[in-house]
């Protein structure tokens, strides 16, 4: 399985991804590989895989990237359920991807509450810290895929690709990129350049986890 040679992002940087020399595929949990719940997934019957992310998450895998999960799970903080709980949700989402013949490299998860103000979760990079250093790679150019803006703002505080998916809160998220990209446009002076950086406004946009493998995947 290949790497497809090229991607757009929407102010037409080309990207070849054969010299990103891609090695590292993070991803949020729910909403992403699992349908999200305002109630909180707090069992294994509760966690749900979208259709096609677990082939996706295989297919990534057997193409040679590593890939880690990072994820904001404050329902710890919240007493909604244990930390055994959480874990035997991941075995059953490493069990089946691993049955596909891939491999998840790591799950990292903020189990604080948002009022904690920790440096671990989301938009904060704690988590990505963390994953940097139990893989020994740098995380730098990575793609983040995501369905919430603190998913992408993550993403761009490390120097990770922000990639949005329009499943789970994706689809809010992405009302709200259009209204500040309209917003930015608008601010721009004549003459000025681009920011050639990363930035939120920047995020690719795909229906779900199983399009963009897709579209980056041959």
């Amino acid at each position: 399985m290949a790497i497809k040679v090229a991607f757009f992002n929407r102010r037409r940087y080309f990207f070849n991804a054969w010299e990103l020399k891609l090695s590292v595929l993070v991803l949020d949990r729910d909403g992403v590989i699992n349908f999200d719940s305002d109630s909180y997934i707090k069992s294994v019957a509760e966690w749900v895989p979208i259709e096609g992310s677990i082939e996706a998450i295989a297919k990534f895998s057997r193409a040679g990237f590593r890939v880690v999960i990072i994820t904001n799970q404050s329902g710890l903080a919240r007493g909604l359920l244990k930390e055994s709980t959480l874990q035997d949700i991941h075995w059953k989402l490493e069990s089946k991807v691993e049955s596909l013949g891939g491999k998840i490299d790591g799950v990292f998860f903020c189990p604080h509450h948002p009022k904690e103000n920790c440096e671990c979760r989301k938009p904060k990079t704690g988590l990505l810290k963390k994953a940097e250093h139990f893989l020994q790679v740098s995380l730098k150019n990575s793609f983040f895929v995501g369905d919430s803006y603190s998913d992408l703002q993550c993403a761009v505080n490390f120097g990770l690709r922000p990639i949005l998916v329009r499943s789970g809160k994706g689809s809010k998220t992405e009302l709200r990129l259009q209204q500040e990209r309209e917003d930015e446009v608008l601010q721009i002076k004549p003459g000025s350049l681009p920011n050639a950086d990363f930035k939120v406004l920047d995020t690719a946009i795909y229906d779900d986890l199983a399009h963009f493998s897709r579209s980056v995947l041959f």
